[in-house]
């Protein structure tokens, strides 16, 4: 099981709170850092000082870090242009020596857009198709062909298709909810499908259906890696776990059900049944940058049992 940490930092980061945490993480040994992709706050904190972009950031981690994946859940297809954002990952993958992996999603939260005056298309899911045949279809261009693509939203005419990412294939994750468009959509497209804060059997729901996919589409589901993003709050006794729960705002009880809470035993045991229903991934949503000490415990209390 490989766990990877999973930061939020519209919440409130700078980014030197982000790169203490990126280099804290590649020191404790976990897999990888990602980041969200968002321009505004939610809920009731500050979001002080402001918004961190989700690129720029990974590009300054990709220079300060050596061993971690590096990589977002997801990247809004709403802010970049595909195009775009086909340079700006294989550049960030050239910087990183190979380490990036892309999670790209249609994009959701209407009022950061209107925040920072982003349009906001109705019809997302399919702008999100074309976004993925280009990109993908512009990193798997050979050097010195070039690349056309004419759909509905996007079209590109005699592309050179540069620069080329480091790594031969840049990992594309895909996820979500959605019980048909999106298990289509990871079977043509995703080399991990990831579902956000489901509940177990919710999750094996999912797979089923992402694995149901892409048999259809001729493709060994067991191609694919399955993974979860969750809640982390984990505490040596009862007392620490309340407190890193209110820390940020949520209940003891509630995190347990609905995340990974509670003591390292009762966190293994939690994501044990996760891989029973194969899940080969944990993204660690961890919400208080701040408390280094939470994922020294992580590491030595639960990743180690883990591996």
């Amino acid at each position: 099981m490989d766990l990877r940490i999973f930061t939020e930092p519209q919440q409130g980061a700078t980014y030197d709170t982000l790169l203490t945490v990126a280099k804290a993480t590649e020191d404790l040994g976990f897999d990888a850092f990602f980041r969200s992709d968002h321009y505004l706050k939610m809920g009731s904190v500050d979001g002080l000082p402001g918004p961190t972009d989700a690129w720029i950031t990974l590009a300054g981690l990709a220079r300060e870090t050596e061993r971690i994946r590096l990589g977002t859940l997801m990247t809004a297809g709403t802010f970049r242009l595909p195009g775009v954002l086909a340079i700006q990952v294989a550049q960030v993958d050239q910087m990183s020596g190979g380490r990036v992996e892309l999670g790209l999603g249609a994009g959701w939260f209407e009022e950061e857009h209107k925040a920072y005056g982003i349009p906001f298309p109705k019809e997302k899911f399919g702008r999100l198709e074309e976004q993925l045949e280009i990109v993908t279809g512009l990193w798997a261009t050979e050097v010195g062909e070039t690349f056309d693509f004419h759909g509905t939203y996007y079209d590109l005419t005699r592309s050179p298709a540069l620069p080329k990412p480091a790594q031969r294939k840049v990992p594309v994750l895909i996820g979500g909810h959605g019980a048909t468009r999106t298990p289509r959509l990871a079977a043509r497209f995703a080399d991990e499908f990831n579902i956000p804060f489901a509940s177990i059997e919710d999750s094996e729901r999912q797979f089923g259906r992402v694995r149901a996919a892409a048999q259809e589409a001729g493709r060994d589901p067991d191609d694919l890696v399955y993974s979860n993003a969750l809640v982390v709050c984990v505490g040596k006794d009862d007392r620490e776990v309340a407190r890193r729960a209110a820390a940020i705002g949520r209940e003891v009880d509630e995190l347990k059900a609905n995340g990974l809470a509670g003591s390292p035993a009762e966190v293994v045991d939690r994501i044990g049944r996760y891989a029973g229903i194969g899940s080969g991934r944990i993204y660690l949503q961890l919400l208080d940058l701040d408390d280094l000490d939470h994922l020294e415990l992580i590491s030595s209390q639960v990743q180690a049992q883990l591996s």
